[in-house]
């Protein structure tokens, strides 16, 4: 009886997990291929067919411009998604930069980064991205910029902890008394063996990173009309909600299922870090 719980668990795990990578997947091929397959009409008006209802023919029907919202959303893919990815992946090297400096470093730059870093994570992230994508002016390129400058915080302080941890392992001791150098101890040893957690905290702040970037463009200092990207879209339809409720359901529906489905997938590279996680 308890091996038949067992097993039906492990399916429904697998099969939760499929799900979640199929979304992912979907996710990452419309951002790649999205705006290449997208008909030339969804970046022109067309307004004898403004707001027109779910239909065969318009399958999440269409904006104030006449453009179909469906075809808009997957075209703005790329601009919401690989965006999202740019802006983690910046914030992580820059984080992965200043831990390895902490680390590696004479302690008087140990503490003068990680005193640097504390400030940054006492300052509230998103009013501070606010300030500076504001000051650069409205557009995507802002947001990814002001973004990407204020992430980096938490990355450097979870990363000099574990890099500090590694520092203390036993072939990181053997190697030390061999003479090798904390640069190369570093480079050869201590990152390698740091950087899983990396890749799980990477997954999981691209839902994150999504959900800002949108808030971002919603408020007028991301991306600006007549962009598909997906906030952009919900700021630019937000007068019709009462209306015509399809024209933000879409694009708000692709939020939700891209920030939900890279923050399983962080969960789920999370759990097959540390199998201990399993069953809790």
């Amino acid at each position: 009886m308890n091996l038949s719980i067992v097993r039906r668990s492990m399916c429904i795990t697998a099969s939760f997990d499929t799900g979640v990578y199929a979304i992912v997947t979907l996710m990452i091929f419309m951002a790649v291929v999205g705006p290449v397959i997208a008909p030339a009409s969804v970046y022109f008006s067309d307004i004898g067919a403004a707001l027109m209802p779910p239909s065969t023919a318009h399958w999440f029907g269409t904006d104030d411009q006449g453009r179909d919202v469906l075809w808009r959303v997957v075209a703005g893919s790329r601009a919401t998604l690989l965006s999202a990815m740019l802006i983690v992946t910046a914030y992580s090297l820059i984080g992965v930069a200043v831990a390895t400096l902490a680390t590696v470093g004479p302690r008087w730059l140990d503490e003068m980064l990680m005193r640097i870093t504390d400030i940054g994570l006492a300052l509230p992230g998103l009013v501070v991205a606010l300030g500076f994508a504001a000051a650069l002016g409205p557009s995507l390129q802002s947001a990814i910029v002001a973004k990407a400058i204020t992430g980096w915080p938490i990355t450097a302080r979870l990363l000099r902890g574990i890099m500090r941890q590694t520092m203390t392992a036993q072939f990181v001791v053997g190697a030390q008394a061999m003479g090798v150098s904390r640069w190369r101890l570093m480079t050869r040893h201590v990152l390698p063996n740091s950087l899983d957690i990396l890749v799980v905290k990477w997954a999981g702040d691209i839902g994150s990173a999504v959900l800002v970037l949108a808030g971002m463009s919603f408020i007028g200092v991301g991306a600006q009309p007549p962009s598909a990207e997906w906030g952009a879209m919900i700021a630019n339809a937000k007068g019709y909600v009462a209306n015509a409720w399809w024209v933000v359901a879409a694009p708000g529906a692709a939020i939700a299922l891209a920030a939900v489905g890279f923050g399983l997938l962080g969960d789920i590279l999370q759990v097959r870090r540390d199998p201990s996680l399993r069953g809790r």
